[in-house]
């Protein structure tokens, strides 16, 4: 092998990761996610409602929750599957930066529940603020293990 094809053969090789049994957990973190919509998340109003509209307006439902639940679907379900198939590392580093970003927003829709006066959050808004932060860790984690 030429200097030049191991110099891009390495180059490959960095661009890629393995999640190893990582893999394993993130994939359950999702499927948790996507069961968490079925739960209650505002009220009596599943995450599936929040995500298309179709909650009861006397909820009074909010941005905050409605952006999350549109946001953690993007990139804990899209994003993350995007990083596992293609085994990019640059498509972990966005599931992961972006996986940050909406647990923070999560902890804010609980927070916005809280102090609404219509009631708090729902165990499914809950558990899907938990998967997220759970899914930016393993994402970091695979970030940084990067050698």
């Amino acid at each position: 092998m030429s200097e030049e094809q191991d110099v891009k053969a390495r180059g490959e090789v960095l661009r890629r990761f393995d999640p190893g049994t990582k893999a394993l957990v993130i994939a359950t973190v999702m499927l948790v996610l996507v069961v968490s919509s079925l739960l209650p998340w505002v009220g009596g109003s599943p995450g599936w409602e929040v995500l298309t509209g179709q909650s009861d307006p006397a909820l009074k439902v909010g941005l905050l929750p409605r952006l999350f639940v549109i946001n953690s679907t993007i990139v804990g379900l899209g994003f993350g599957a995007l990083a596992l198939i293609t085994r990019r590392w640059g498509a972990a580093f966005l599931a992961g930066i972006a996986g940050v970003v909406v647990a923070f927003e999560g902890m804010i829709a609980i927070w916005s529940r809280q102090t609404s006066g219509q009631g708090g959050p729902g165990i499914g808004l809950v558990i899907a603020v938990v998967c997220m932060v759970v899914l930016a860790v393993q994402w970091m984690r695979i970030v940084w293990s990067r050698d």
